[in-house]
Parts: structure tokens; sequence; C-alpha cells
């Protein structure tokens, strides 16, 4: 897919509120079944509860892996979102802390871009699944945004 294709539909996917057609390009958002939702301003990903995510099954809860890559890809999807690059952007590091046991039910995240220069964004993400006050983990990551 070319730039100005991939930039079409980022934007198109911004007016329409609507980012199904998007997240089909990601592989592995497509298989955990990352959903995006607009409020306003903000962005919240949200991953559904599937018994192909869990990873202790006496609990159950999600596996930790899982975990990570949704916050990943709701860092990597976040900065698409806002920044206007016509490619997505490409993980420098990645450091997460779980904080609580991600139970078996819905899991959401939300961004926030701490830096963003010409060539590195640094962003926070949270996941929760009760209360945005009850994280379930925290992570920070870098991303490489110039050029593909």
């Amino acid at each position: 897919m070319s730039g100005l294709d991939f930039d079409t539909l980022v934007r198109e996917a911004r007016e329409k509120n609507d980012y199904d057609q998007l997240l089909g390009l990601i592989p592995y958002a497509k298989l955990i079944g990352v959903e995006c939702l607009r409020l306003g301003d903000d962005l919240v990903f949200r991953l559904p509860a599937s018994k192909d995510t869990i990873g202790n099954p006496i609990l159950p809860a999600i596996h930790g892996g899982v975990i990570a890559g949704f916050m990943e890809h709701a860092a990597m999807l976040h900065l698409l979102m806002f920044m206007g690059i016509p490619h997505l952007p490409k993980i420098i590091d990645f450091s997460i802390d779980y904080l609580r046991a991600g139970h078996y039910r819905d899991t959401f995240a939300q961004c926030q871009v701490w830096r963003q220069g010409r060539r590195v964004a640094n962003v926070a993400i949270t996941a929760w699944q009760t209360t945005q006050a009850e994280p379930i983990a925290t992570a920070r990551a870098h991303f490489k945004v110039d050029g593909p």
C-alpha cells in the first residue's frame, strides 16, 4: 500500500470514526480483536474478552504477552491517528509494569504522548478493566516516526 493510500485510509477512519479497516491491516491487532473507540478528542482501545487470550486458566487471567501486545499496538495506533504520518511507527523499545491480574473480561487502554520529536515519540499507556483508576498495567514506549 502506498503512503498516499495509507494516509487516505487514516484520514477516512478519523472522519467516519470507524477504525475497522485500518485495524484489519495490522495482523496481530486483528488476531486479538483490538477495537478503537473515539470519545471526543480521546481514543480508547478495547481488547474484548476471549478464551484465546487466557494465559492462566485457573484464575482465569489474560496472558501477560497479550496485554503487552495490546498496549504496544494501542500506542502505535494512537500515534498514527494524531501524528498524520503516512506509515506505521516502528517500535524502538517497550517497558511494562504489571500491577494487577488481567482477569477474563474486556480490557481497555488509553495513551498519552509525552514527547513527540521529528524522529522519536515517547508514549505512556495505561490499561484497565473495571475502572481507569485501578490500572492492571502501565507501559512506556518509544517509536521511530520518521520514514518507513
